[in-house]
């Protein structure tokens, strides 16, 4: 069953940005099962929820973040669960941690396998993965490679001042705040802390002190 629905969320991927790719999805199945382990999660939930979380993501891509990816996955993948042998209860919690994974929407995490879903999501946001997926996705849009003096206020995602930098600022820094296991947490604080000295350190060479 894993492997069928492996290869059905692969074909979501075709076209996808370097930034949101397959990879992305393995990664966060990787750290996912981890979480669950440690935090004594259902494991086949929280897998296929995994794998399935970013299937909406190329349609959001596509409308420049008018549509939420994780509501447009969720809607995917309850017809996708159709096709296997789940429980009710497995489907609703497959299709609940898909809806709830996302950091900018407002459908909070109710079940410990969403919580281990969104922790695993943002864990692959954040340190040395998450500064080379978000000057992946600047590029990806053609944002510029830096910008140290940025007012957040007048700025918006999708255009050129959608840096790596900014983007540290409105999400990155925040997201060790934010999770929800004691496994992600404890996680989070390392790969919090390596982000704040590179950008730092890129702060001091753009000006020229480095």
């Amino acid at each position: 069953m894993i492997e069928k629905i492996i290869k059905i969320a692969q074909s979501y991927f075709d076209t996808s940005r370097g930034s949101h790719d397959w990879d992305h999805s393995e990664r966060v199945m990787k750290l996912a099962m981890h979480l669950a382990e440690k935090e004594k999660a259902n494991l086949k939930v929280v897998q296929i929820a995994a794998i399935l979380h970013d299937i909406g993501r190329e349609t959001q891509d596509k409308s420049r973040g008018n549509i939420c990816h994780a509501e447009e996955g969720a809607r995917l993948a309850k017809k996708i669960l159709q096709e296997f042998n789940l429980s009710e209860a497995e489907k609703t919690n497959i299709i609940h941690c898909i809806e709830s994974h996302r950091f900018r929407n407002s459908h909070e995490p109710e079940t410990l396998e969403a919580k281990v879903l969104y922790d695993a999501d943002k864990l692959d946001s954040i340190g040395a993965v998450g500064i080379g997926r978000a000057f992946l996705f600047a590029g990806e849009i053609g944002s510029k490679l830096h910008n140290s003096t940025i007012d957040i206020s007048k700025t918006k995602a999708y255009t050129k001042e959608d840096t790596a930098y900014r983007e540290f600022i409105v999400k990155l820094a925040k997201v060790k705040d934010r999770l929800l296991t004691k496994e992600g947490r404890q996680i989070a604080n390392g790969r919090h802390e390596f982000m704040v000295q590179f950008f730092d350190r890129m702060n001091r060479e753009v000006e020229g002190e480095e």
